[in-house]
């Protein structure tokens, strides 16, 4: 059950807001951040806790003939090596500013073994191809957003409230563009990027393969017939994450255009899931700042960044820290004994 925010201490808390040692809304979106969070847990002295990244690795059935992605399927049991390796940049951040960065295979076509570094949530060796079938079954689809909330679960029983989620699979802009147009309503071209490495005689021919794949399935009747349909196995358990995150009032760090596709196929289903909801940054990545203007998110970032593995989370998560931090660390006018007031 997910509950809307309370707006009990709404007031309280904008007053010690204003209190603090400097003028009105000086601190711009740290000061709607501290309110927010303040709001989610409850308090007048919100505090973080043992911030975590989790980043889902899925394979996409679409991806293995090459048409919509330039790079080959195999990529995505590379990348994920190179997450365990600790070689990537969601590594390199993650470390930076001491984030707990969890990797799970959700479906990618490879067989991993055995690694400590791994968690094993497979539900299959990549989705199917939905030019021809839908990606997965409902069986499937609800298997892979379970699994995403026991991941999040046994986070939270860690002492964790807050968290960002990242992700890797070679054609899943192409996912998340079929479900941006699904949920949206916005044609499919205007929700298609040019994604990983492609030109744009690739980019064409992605729109045209994926105008094709809206045609052939009949409009899926509830959001979880759209993610079976159309969805990865990664953007799934995403999807699974984010609902059980917001159920455990966790503050939830959403990264850029594949994530953000998962929330619309989670605020579909429960749309109070966005009261919880911190946009890390808007992604360079066509369609996203269309995604953002239907969410009316308003994002911390423009970096012009379209790397995922949650990179835009973990730069944006240093950020709410800073914000929680001068709501309970600096001096209000009283206890600075600084005057106050109007000019």
């Amino acid at each position: 059950m997910i509950t809307p925010v309370s707006t009990l201490l709404k007031e309280p808390l904008q007053e010690k807001i204003n209190q603090k040692t400097k003028p009105p809304g000086s601190l711009g979106k740290l000061e709607q951040i501290a309110l927010q969070a303040g709001l989610i847990q409850e308090t007048l002295t919100p505090a973080l806790h043992h911030p975590a990244i989790i980043v889902f690795a899925g394979d996409h059935g679409i991806a293995e003939d090459g048409l919509v992605n330039p790079f080959p399927q195999a990529v995505t049991a590379q990348m994920v090596y190179n997450f365990l390796n600790g070689g990537a940049a969601i590594n390199v951040f993650s470390r930076q500013h001491k984030l707990d960065l969890r990797i799970v295979d959700a479906g990618v076509n490879h067989s991993f073994g055995t690694h400590p570094q791994l968690r094993d949530r497979k539900i299959g060796m990549g989705t199917k191809n939905y030019m021809h079938q839908p990606a997965m079954s409902k069986e499937q689809c609800a298997a892979a957003m379970d699994a995403g909330a026991e991941e999040v679960y046994q986070l939270f029983q860690e002492g964790c409230n807050i968290i960002g989620f990242g992700e890797m699979g070679i054609g899943n802009t192409s996912s998340a563009a079929l479900l941006m147009s699904h949920f949206t309503g916005l044609p499919i071209d205007e929700c298609v990027g040019i994604g990983t490495g492609s030109n744009i005689q690739q980019l064409e021919q992605k729109k045209a393969i994926l105008r094709q794949v809206q045609a052939f399935h009949p409009t899926p009747g509830s959001p979880v017939q759209a993610l079976a349909t159309f969805g990865g196995f990664e953007i799934a358990m995403i999807c699974g994450a984010i609902i059980q995150a917001a159920e455990f009032k966790m503050m939830i760090v959403i990264d850029g255009f594949i994530v953000s596709a998962a929330l619309l196929a989670a605020a579909a289903m429960y749309p109070a899931v966005l009261e919880y909801c911190i946009f890390a940054h808007c992604s360079n990545e066509k369609g996203h700042q269309a995604m953002l203007k239907y969410l009316h998110a308003d994002p911390l970032l423009q970096l012009d960044m379209r790397l995922g593995e949650g990179t835009g989370a973990a730069l944006a998560i240093p950020l709410v820290q800073s914000a929680v931090a001068f709501l309970e660390e600096m001096a209000s006018f009283n206890s600075a004994q600084v005057s106050n007031r109007s000019i």
